[in-house]
């Protein structure tokens, strides 16, 4: 009946049988048949998974090593995933939906990702020695402890890997939480752990909904906890993680702008915006969902990305010539459903998609929509709608009153700048308050810190700053060996 089917949990290093006897069934977007059951993970399996992660900080036996024998022992682990890729990409596209082209790059993107954080780990100062007036000190970078992994479903082994690699490579016992509806690329990292020898009790995995989610965020025996997903849920964790002073790094929602100046270079926006606004059919955080055109361009722009949006291939998600595949549920579709609604109310003017493609009867699917005519205090312009919709904003006057627009929002993730002037380009990417930004282009390199300002997280993920984020300084003063 079921293409997969989990009885256990992976907690410390061990297949586990779940505490409870209740079940999740794994809904495909593309066909709204359940493809997968897993185990409904409870409280107690959660206090398992804090137990042994517990026990293994306690022994030391990982956090003791030297980093660099911990980045080899990872490295294992990514060798053992990269020989999986294929199937996590499968599974991803299963679970929710994500364009099998796309998902076959992503994947293969976060075990390349796994083996940067290794590299990374040479520009961190693990121990260093100073010389004070009050004499000799010792300043020593370690792990902080138990760090939760919490991963949203809308990049279930991407965004897994970006917070287990990290804090392993730091130290820490790691817990990973994937979203119980998309919970099969989980599965084999889980897996891979076992075949790479971690230590026992260094990595669990446990996907949960959110009543065990929410236990794990408040459960005493954590020390971390790296979170991604909405706003609102983020300032939930926030204020638990700041009641218990516990460390907390969250990569939460965007509304993010693109601008393209006056003098834009059509052929370079429109494949970046492509990119941009309807990447994972616009479920994704980074997204740029709101261009900013001058508005000498804006009749321009407009049509070539409703002309853009009018040829992207909609379909089903396991083919490799889709490029827009279904909102990865039922209620995501609803969301996005009434946005677009909204986006009509307001006065907003449609120039493409809107509604479900009439070719595919079955399944969660939105057209490519894209907006003109939009203010930015509509509420399509303000808010995070996490689907494939763009809404096209025009200004007037000077590059300040592009900025102006770009970051008059509560968010601040992303953003971009189109314009072959590189004076102009880095004059704007400096002034637009977001925690990332391209000129001329959609990126995230994975080199480079990445997070976000205002309601956009707290923290930074990728490169010797994702590993930072696991890591407490701990000095010891020796006053009498002066």
């Amino acid at each position: 009946m079921y293409e997969y089917e989990y009885d256990e949990f992976f907690i410390g290093g061990h297949w586990v049988a779940p505490a409870g006897d209740g079940t999740v069934e794994i809904i495909s977007p593309a066909t709204e048949e359940a493809v997968a059951v897993i185990p409904e993970a409870t409280e107690a399996d959660i206090d398992a998974a804090v137990s042994s992660a517990r026990a293994a900080w306690d022994r030391r036996t990982w956090r003791d090593l030297y980093p660099a024998e911990r980045g080899r022992k990872v490295l294992r682990l990514a060798e053992v995933l990269d020989s999986r890729a294929d199937d996590i990409a499968r599974r991803v596209t299963l679970e929710m939906g994500q364009p099998m082209a796309l998902s076959a790059r992503s994947q293969r993107g976060a075990i390349g990702l796994i083996r940067s954080f290794v590299d990374a780990l040479d520009r961190i100062v693990f121990e260093e020695r100073r010389t004070g007036p009050a004499g000799p000190a010792l300043v020593r970078r370690e792990g902080v402890g138990v760090a939760a992994a919490i991963s949203p479903w809308n990049g279930p082994f991407f965004l897994s890997a970006v917070k287990v690699a990290p804090a392993l490579l730091a130290g820490c016992s790691v817990i990973a939480k994937p979203a119980d509806n998309t919970p099969l690329s989980g599965y084999v990292l889980a897996e891979a752990a076992a075949e790479a020898d971690l230590p026992e009790g260094v990595l669990s995995v446990v996907p949960a909904g959110r009543e065990a989610g929410a236990h794990l965020v408040a459960h005493p025996g954590v020390n971390k906890v790296s979170f991604t997903g909405s706003t609102d849920s983020g300032r939930k964790i926030a204020a638990v993680c700041g009641e218990q002073l516990k460390r907390v790094s969250l990569e939460l929602g965007g509304k993010s702008a693109a601008i393209a100046l006056d003098d834009v270079d059509i052929e370079t926006l429109v494949p970046a915006l492509v990119a941009g606004s309807f990447y994972n059919t616009g479920q994704a955080c980074t997204a740029l969902t709101r261009l900013v055109v001058h508005r000498s361009r804006y009749d321009e722009v407009v049509e070539a990305m409703a002309q853009a949006a009018k040829n992207m291939v909609v379909g089903d998600p396991l083919d490799q010539a889709t490029q827009i595949g279904p909102l990865a549920t039922a209620a995501q579709r609803n969301r996005v459903e009434a946005y677009i609604g909204i986006g009509k109310s307001e006065g907003a003017r449609l120039v493409h998609g809107g509604g479900r493609p009439a070719h595919l009867p079955k399944g969660y699917f939105v057209e490519p929509t894209v907006f003109a005519d939009v203010r930015n205090d509509m509420r399509i312009a303000q808010e995070e709608i996490f689907g494939p919709v763009l809404s096209v904003l025009p200004y007037d006057g000077t590059d300040d009153d592009a900025i102006a627009i770009a970051n008059d929002s509560k968010y601040g993730l992303h953003g971009a700048v189109f314009t072959p002037d590189r004076a102009r380009a880095e004059y704007v990417a400096a002034r637009v308050e977001s925690g990332t930004f391209t000129i001329n282009g959609y990126v995230n390199n994975p080199a480079a810190p990445f997070g976000g300002v205002k309601g956009s997280g707290i923290g930074r993920e990728f490169g010797a700053e994702g590993i930072d984020e696991f890591l407490e300084y701990h000095t010891i003063n020796d006053p009498a060996a002066a």
